[in-house]
This record gives C-alpha cells, sequence and structure tokens, in this order.
C-alpha cells in the first residue's frame, strides 16, 4: 500500500498538480483518502524523500515539502555516480565531444534559428569578448561557459537538453575551480589559444546561421578540442568531484 500512495503522490507531483514549495496533504487526509494506515502513509513519505521529492519536517512544524525535479538534480546524482567509479574529468570532455556537436546541429536545424537561436549565441559571445578585452579573468571563463550551455539549451530538444546540460554543468563547475587555481598560478590560456577559441566561435555561429548542420558539427568538435585545452592542457583535470556543482551561485 505504501508503493501505491507513493504512486500516486509521486504522479501529483511530476504533474503539477503539486506545486514546488507546497505541502502534501495531512497525513489524516491521507488516511481518509485512500483508506491505508499511518505506517503505510510514512512508509510512502519515505519513498518520496529517498527520490528527492519531498523533505520530511519533524517536530511540532511536521507535512512534506515538495521538490518538483531540477535539471542541476541531474546534473549533481550523475557527478556523484561518476565520482564514485572515479571517473577522470577527461572521460568527460570526451562524452562532450560527441554530444555538444550534436546539440550545434539541432541548432543549425532549427527553423526559426534566426531569432531563436543566433541572438542568443551571439550575445554569449559578445560577453566573452568584452570580458577578455576588458581584462576580466574573473569573468572570462564563465562568459566561455555561458556560450557552450547557451548552444545546448538552443538546441531545443528537451531530452538533450536535459542529458546535454547535465555534462556541461559538471564540466562548467570543474572549469570554474580550474579558473580559480590557474589565476592564482599564473596559468590563464596564452592569447593565442584565446583568439583561437573566439574565432571558432564566430564560425560555429556563421554555420548555424546558415543551417549548414554538417559544418556546424565540424566546427563544434573542433571548438571543443581547443576548449579543453585550458583545464585539461595541463594535466590537472583530475578526478571527477561532484561537491564543485554545489559551489555553484
Amino acid at each position: 500500500m505504501a508503493e501505491v500512495l507513493a504512486d500516486v503522490l509521486r504522479d501529483r507531483i511530476l504533474s503539477g498538480d503539486l506545486d514546488d514549495g507546497a505541502l502534501l496533504p495531512k497525513q489524516d487526509d491521507l488516511l481518509a483518502e485512500f483508506g491505508t494506515s499511518k505506517a503505510s502513509a510514512r512508509e510512502a513519505f519515505r519513498i518520496l524523500e529517498t527520490e528527492g521529492l519531498v523533505t520530511v519536517l519533524r517536530g511540532n512544524v511536521g507535512g512534506a515539502v515538495v521538490h518538483r525535479p531540477k535539471p542541476e538534480t541531474a546534473a549533481y546524482m550523475l557527478g556523484l555516480v561518476l565520482q564514485s567509479k572515479r571517473v577522470e574529468l577527461s572521460d568527460v570532455g570526451a562524452a562532450l565531444q560527441y554530444v555538444e556537436p550534436l546539440c550545434a546541429a539541432l541548432c543549425a536545424g532549427r527553423e526559426d534559428r534566426a531569432t531563436q537561436v543566433v541572438p542568443q549565441l551571439e550575445a554569449a559571445h559578445q560577453a566573452l569578448v568584452d570580458a577578455i578585452n576588458d581584462g576580466d579573468e574573473a569573468q572570462a571563463v564563465p562568459a566561455s561557459r555561458a556560450f557552450h550551455e547557451e548552444l545546448v539549451k538552443r538546441s531545443g530538444n528537451e531530452t538533450m537538453i536535459l542529458l546535454a546540460g547535465a555534462l556541461e554543468s559538471l564540466w562548467s563547475a570543474h572549469e570554474g575551480a580550474w579558473s580559480v587555481a590557474a589565476s592564482e598560478a599564473g596559468r590563464f590560456p596564452e592569447p593565442l589559444l584565446r583568439k583561437r577559441a573566439l574565432q571558432e566561435h564566430e564560425q560555429l555561429i556563421d554555420a548555424i546561421a546558415a543551417g549548414d548542420i554538417d559544418r556546424a558539427t565540424r566546427t563544434a568538435r573542433r571548438h571543443l578540442t581547443t576548449a579543453q585545452q585550458y583545464p585539461l592542457g595541463d594535466g590537472s583535470g583530475g578526478a571527477v568531484q561532484a561537491s564543485y556543482l554545489r559551489r555553484i551561485p
């Protein structure tokens, strides 16, 4: 009975019948609606809490707060699994070299790319150009990552946005941690490497604007090889650390 009750409440959460931050029905109300026991209701709450869909409040306040699933949760869980398997960051980078070009291809294939893809990528690229021209190292790496994340977001495929987005978030968190250490050690990328990355951004935007799927795919893959030299070039990529995701504001 606990599993049945958990299934019903889970469906209500995922369908939006129960809003994020709302309280689950009181235990007495559930007992009246489903004719279940208090033990089954408590077990159902425990199941949903284990899944991260609710937080059970103990003490006088009582109740269970609803949490709608978020992409950030998927990225964190992926990070935990990879960390438990002692996966290296270079492995994540290799996966992105296959997945992100697919997002670029999807962007190039969108009929509305002139309004829903290209302007957003151009804005993200300009933010990076401005940060580099201003010599703002603290903003350069986040701006660079924002371009890649925007590329995934604009693919228009919700499944790809979630899956590739989780990889992007994990990579961005590690690159952010790397940038702090690199800044302190004076190991930021050489101007020539940065110039190449900016040129590849422009070439990728041009390919997407033209609707050239093959060129967009090739350019995205080539650019990732360039971009990943930043955190991996000195061999300091290391193993995946899921905790880095918790440091993102």
